[in-house]
Parts: C-alpha cells; sequence; structure tokens
C-alpha cells in the first residue's frame, strides 16, 4: 500500500466511525424524546399510543382525590376546553394544588385515563413552562369563538 492509500484508508475509518457514533447518538436522542401535549390534543387523538409523553395544563379545584394507601392520587387536567382524569402513584411535589398548572409524564391508558408516572410542579406564581401557556391561551381562544 502507498502512503496516498493509507492516507484513504484512515480517512475512510474516521469518517466511519464518526458516522456510527453520530447515528448511535442521534437513536438514543429519538428514544429520550418526550413530546407535550394538552388534554384537547390528547382526547383528539393527536397523542401517542402506547409511549410516554407529558400532559399538561391546570389541576381542576376539588377534584384532587387521594387513597387509603396515601401515595395513589387522582385528579383531573384540564386546559378550560376539555378534562382528563389522571392517576399518579408517587409522592405529589411540595407546589403540587388544585387550580395550579402541572405537567405530568406517563401514558394515556385504555380507558381514557392518563398514568403518570412522574409530576411535575410549576416553580412559582408567574412560571408556567412556554407549551402549557401557549396551549392554555389556544384553548381560551377557541372556547370564545364556540360561543
Amino acid at each position: 500500500m502507498t502512503r496516498r492509500q493509507q492516507r484513504l484508508a484512515l480517512l475512510a475509518a474516521a469518517l466511519s466511525a464518526l458516522l456510527v457514533a453520530a447515528w448511535l447518538i442521534l437513536s438514543a436522542f429519538q428514544k429520550n424524546l418526550v413530546f407535550f401535549f394538552t388534554p384537547s390534543q390528547v382526547l383528539a387523538g393527536e397523542a401517542p399510543r402506547n409511549k410516554s409523553f407529558r400532559m399538561g395544563g391546570m389541576v381542576e379545584p376539588n377534584s384532587l382525590k387521594r387513597e387509603a394507601d396515601g401515595i395513589t392520587v387522582s385528579f383531573i387536567v384540564t386546559d378550560t376546553v376539555q378534562r382528563l382524569p389522571v392517576h399518579y402513584r408517587g409522592i405529589l411535589p411540595d407546589l403540587f394544588k388544585e387550580g395550579k398548572g402541572v405537567v405530568a409524564q406517563g401514558k394515556l391508558g385504555n380507558d381514557h385515563r392518563f398514568v403518570a408516572e412522574e409530576v411535575l410542579a410549576k416553580h412559582d406564581e408567574n412560571y408556567m413552562p412556554p407549551d402549557a401557556a401557549y396551549a392554555l391561551k389556544k384553548g381560551r381562544q377557541t372556547a370564545k369563538v364556540d360561543k
């Protein structure tokens, strides 16, 4: 092999290794990608089935129900247009309250009930995830147009 052929072989090997590394990174990113949906989008069938996603909105007042075991709860999340029941087994964040913003990550059950694996509460009175704020604003506009 000449020196030029050795350089070309080395360049081809390096390029191949770079392509394999990029493919591995992108496939790992794709597996961990989680999309955000509102209750209206979930009930319209836009959310994936049998795949984890985030669903957010406001916790409907007087909807929080705790079971006797102390760690299983159910509540309703609304975007002011649609409502979706959520079932969660775990400890709720300290900032979780009825009437406040929430984002839950999990899967939609066969009974159209969202089974959450994780529940996140907003940080303070002024903060809301941009996707959730946009979805609530859009929901209010849709409700005004329908009336």
